[in-house]
């Protein structure tokens, strides 16, 4: 089956409302062209997951300065000094996660469990409203899992099968990504006819639409 389809193809199938988990972790493998996608359609009300809000000027962090997003959900927002301000504006809902238990939160809505147990965040703000578990006399927070409506991911390279390559630190949160979304759209650098198996990163099976961007994208 070929899964590659034109930008403007890919783009009828983000909407506003939509839950998005992005890749990339400080923009280095975010999907920027899908990015700008989304704001040329103008889109609203969106509820990011990803590691970080990026920069005001860069990937995600373009939405939340064109005030796109009405949720985030990362692990910082440090670089972005715009998130912060409409945090504290109460203009966009942030949730603050530990990056590993956001990491496996992600990977447990892949893998279709229940959720995980960490002891991060025991004695914080972070155990507020959630439930404790105790194993072996010792207390866990129980770390619900996350899927999304949609996951935006960045590639190096795809077979028309949607098999997936990253290339060097862009092999950050775009793999478990793309196991925890009803629908997974690729940006990747190149399309070629063959991959090797053993090269093969994220196989075509979790990958629903692939779109050629090039070198630059």
């Amino acid at each position: 089956m070929n899964k590659v389809v034109s930008l403007n193809d890919a783009a009828e199938k983000l909407n506003n409302n939509q839950s998005l988990l992005v890749g990339g972790f400080l923009n280095v493998g975010t999907p920027e062209t899908l990015i700008d996608v989304i704001l040329e359609k103008g889109l609203k009300d969106l509820e990011i997951i990803g590691n970080d809000t990026g920069f005001p000027d860069k990937g995600v962090g373009k939405l939340v300065a064109n005030k796109r997003v009405k949720k985030v959900v990362a692990t910082h927002i440090g670089t972005n000094p715009e998130t912060g301000k409409q945090m504290h504006a109460k203009e966009t809902e942030v949730v603050l996660v530990p990056q590993g238990t956001l990491a496996e939160q992600i990977r447990a809505g892949g893998a279709g469990l229940g959720g995980i147990l960490t002891a991060t965040g025991i004695g914080t703000v972070v155990e507020e409203n959630k439930e404790k578990v105790l194993v072996d006399g010792k207390e866990y927070l129980l770390e619900k899992p996350i899927v999304a409506d949609v996951a935006l991911i960045k590639a190096y390279k795809a077979d028309k099968h949607g098999n997936l390559v990253y290339r060097k630190a862009a092999r950050n949160f775009n793999p478990i990504m793309a196991t925890a979304a009803k629908l997974v759209i690729a940006e990747v650098e190149h399309v070629v006819e063959e991959i090797d198996p053993d090269e093969i990163m994220t196989p075509g099976v979790f990958v629903d639409i692939v779109v050629e961007v090039g070198t630059n994208g």
